[in-house]
């Protein structure tokens, strides 16, 4: 019989350690937020984290933009009552890894509509004392870079060395660039796009819409009760088909049954394939950690995510900036394809910018920037090397502790 043993959790010395996420508030009145719908929204709590050290010249900060359903955890550890919790990118950003914070000051933040600390539809309306439900404006990528280009400047940073994200991260990075030309030394965007194909908006459509048919809904104010659990687990698990590839789902799970030797010919057994076990399991922890309003709000963000029709075309998006572009996909994400990042690199080809492309090889499809850090560290490593050599910060932005 085995013993079980409960050795105390050490941190690795390869991490930033134990960290805090703070708050800022934003946006208060009388400035609100205009955002890109024609609402004001103010006041703006807005959640953060920071790793690493601050430079004299404040010339080191590298901002890291989220995915979809991500938090401003991004490294380090959380102390959560007998265990730690490891940031959503903890294999990447840390002492000597692909950000270096033993180099860089980094930091992340929620997204606005989100509902990890920054300002959602969970929130409390300050005009009503109610929670702001779906009386929540509609926000756009847009949106969501103001309010952290705002929180950066409230930190006393004018310039950032880089702006780093994944997916729904990567899109708000090149928006970065685009609206804030003269502010950003990077752009690193992985598996992402300057727009979403009409196929993701479908993914996106099916999910909401399981979301608004379940019962417990109840018009979008269902905080203090259970809520739309099915319809948001129901979207999880659909989109979560689409983060994997062909290839991983095959590797990990196969045909391969779960708790059963042979087909049960039972139409109402729940799991009887492993794939189907993991769908449930990644559907029942997914209601457990995120608001069935956010995950509407933020598709909607996503969905209406169009750099071509903000801009005029995508060069005419980058044309006055004078950031350094890392564009990098994945050769089996079907969710947002080379193809997809290919268009960003010939756009910025066109008006000589700096650009620089790499397609990586992996079997994991779109989640592949999340799983295989080394081979994106090794990439991003140099890069903002080279960036952070010849960045140079403005005389007139230059500032000390």
């Amino acid at each position: 019989m085995a013993t079980e043993t409960s050795e105390p959790f050490q941190i690795p010395e390869t991490s930033v350690g134990l960290v805090e996420t703070q708050t800022a508030t934003l946006f208060a009145p009388p400035h609100p937020l205009k955002t890109e719908g024609g609402s004001k929204l103010g006041p703006i709590q807005v959640a953060y984290e920071t790793y690493g050290t601050l430079s004299p010249a404040r010339d080191n900060v590298i901002f890291i933009c989220h995915a979809l359903t991500g938090d401003a955890h991004a490294a380090g550890y959380h102390e959560n009552s007998n265990r730690k919790k490891p940031g959503w990118w903890e294999d990447f950003i840390g002492p000597g890894k692909g950000v270096d914070t033993d180099q860089y000051f980094v930091v992340c933040a929620n997204v606005l509509g989100g509902c990890m600390g920054t300002t959602g539809p969970g929130a409390i309306n300050p005009e009503t004392g109610e929670r702001y439900s779906l009386e929540f404006p509609v926000v756009a990528i847009n949106d969501i870079v103001r309010v952290h280009h705002e929180l950066l400047r409230t930190l006393g940073i004018d310039r950032v060395l880089a702006v780093v994200g994944g997916s729904l991260g990567g899109m708000q990075a090149l928006e970065w660039a685009a609206s804030y030309p003269n502010d950003v030394g990077a752009v690193i965007a992985i598996a992402s796009a300057a727009n979403v194909s009409a196929q993701s908006i479908a993914f996106n459509t099916v999910g909401r819409r399981a979301i608004l048919a379940d019962p417990q809904f109840q018009e979008g104010r269902f905080y203090g009760d259970q809520g739309p659990r099915y319809g948001l687990a129901l979207a999880r698990m659909l989109a979560h088909i689409t983060y994997l590839s062909e290839a991983s789902i095959e590797m990990k799970f196969g045909r391969r049954l779960q708790d059963t030797e042979k087909l049960t010919y039972n139409l109402l057994k729940e799991t009887e394939f492993q794939i189907e076990s993991y769908l449930h399991y990644q559907g029942r922890r997914f209601v457990e950690r995120f608001d069935a309003n956010s995950y509407l709000y933020l598709t909607k963000a996503m969905d209406y995510f169009n750099i071509t029709e903000s801009y005029g075309s995508l060069s005419d998006a980058w044309k006055d900036s004078t950031a350094r572009f890392l564009i990098a996909s994945y050769d089996t994400d079907w969710l947002f394809t080379t193809s997809q990042s290919k268009e960003i690199v010939t756009a910025l080809n066109q008006t000589a910018r700096h650009v620089s492309y790499i397609e990586f090889q992996s079997p994991y499809g779109h989640d592949s920037f999340l799983i295989e850090c080394e081979q994106l560290a090794a990439a991003v490593r140099p890069f903002l090397a080279q960036t952070y050599s010849s960045f140079k910060l403005p005389e007139k932005n230059q500032k000390t502790n």
